[in-house]
């Protein structure tokens, strides 16, 4: 004879499991900031830097397109604004404070979001994508005439300086921590976000967007503001990076930038929030390796050779055929 459902019970069960995710998501959380404080002890702290920088870049993409369900082409325009801005702005005027200068590169880069968002955001599938491109290419082609830019050389020599006026940047470790910080500012934010009520609603939109219109959310709106923090904290990402490396390039404005991104989130993972950082740590470094060796010139082969096999047959990235291998054998 079949028992009757007990509903308390059920739900019981899953505020415990909920509780035991939570929990460990926590305890993870917490043995990967014990291993960033002390990495610099053991690990240059500019390539430290270079994989923050990156990590972060990947995070906010991933806002678009693992919760969002968006396909950008053309996130190398944010990176490279801010970049641009923060490295004019620290050149030029001596007076001007650091976390002024990122602050300031993070704005422009939002503002771009918000007219590109205007111009693309009514537009779905590869339609999105192709212009998102083309908008990015206008604003590369700008950076390469533009005078204050330096064209294809680059602006070199962006300084440091102070933050709040009296921690010596120009210290690799002052400055490790200090990008550590942001990073994990930027992280936990995208946390909070995809957590939170409008973070289901995004993530609705990506499973089945005339389904959330239907409901009567302004999909357009969500998608607009989904867009502009992507594109803010992608600016944000560059304007540390020209601090740290005291170097604006047109590298961060080219398509290829746009691509790599990418193939951090889908190595890393889509739709997680770990992944992005584990795919941007992986690139960062088989890139160095690479360049190291006499495989030198075949970085781009060899990445897009993983971009393919990633696509085929690691969907999930690698954070995510964890997570389904953790809740297949461990429930």
């Amino acid at each position: 004879m079949d028992h009757p459902v007990n509903q308390p019970d059920i739900q019981q069960a899953m505020l415990d499991q909920q509780k035991s995710d939570q929990r460990r998501k926590h305890i993870l959380n917490l043995v990967l900031l014990a291993l960033l404080l002390i990495a610099p002890a053991v690990i240059y702290p500019v390539f430290l830097m270079k994989i923050l920088c990156f990590s972060l870049f990947a995070v906010a993409f991933n806002l678009l397109l693992g919760f969002t369900g968006l396909l950008s082409f053309g996130h190398a325009a944010f990176l490279a604004t801010g970049s641009y801005t923060t490295g004019y702005l620290l050149s030029n005027y001596s007076g001007l404070t650091t976390e002024m200068g990122i602050i300031v590169g993070t704005a422009a880069a939002t503002v771009l979001g918000v007219l590109f968002a205007v111009v693309a955001i009514r537009r779905q599938g590869i339609y999105f994508a192709m212009i998102t491109l083309a908008l990015a290419q206008l604003v590369y082609f700008m950076f390469v005439q533009a005078p204050f830019t330096g064209g294809e050389d680059g602006m070199h020599g962006v300084p440091r300086g102070h933050l709040f006026g009296f921690i010596d940047l120009e210290n690799n470790l002052a400055m490790y921590y200090f990008v550590l910080a942001v990073f994990l500012g930027g992280y936990l934010l995208v946390q909070r976000v995809v957590g939170s009520p409008f973070g289901q609603v995004l993530k609705a939109i990506k499973q089945n967007e005339p389904r959330a219109i239907s409901l009567g959310y302004n999909v357009n709106q969500y998608k607009v503001l989904a867009f502009v923090m992507s594109a803010g904290l992608a600016g944000l990402a560059g304007s540390v990076k020209t601090v740290v490396f005291q170097l604006a390039s047109l590298n961060d404005a080219h398509w290829h930038m746009s691509g790599e991104v990418i193939l951090m989130t889908l190595l890393g993972g889509t739709g997680t929030l770990l992944g992005p950082v584990v795919g941007a740590t992986f690139v960062v470094n088989l890139e160095y390796q690479l360049s190291q060796g006499p495989l030198g010139d075949w970085v781009d082969p060899i990445l897009g050779a993983i971009f393919v096999l990633t696509v085929i047959a690691f969907r999930s990235g690698i954070v995510g055929e964890i997570q389904k291998f953790v809740r297949k054998n461990m429930g």
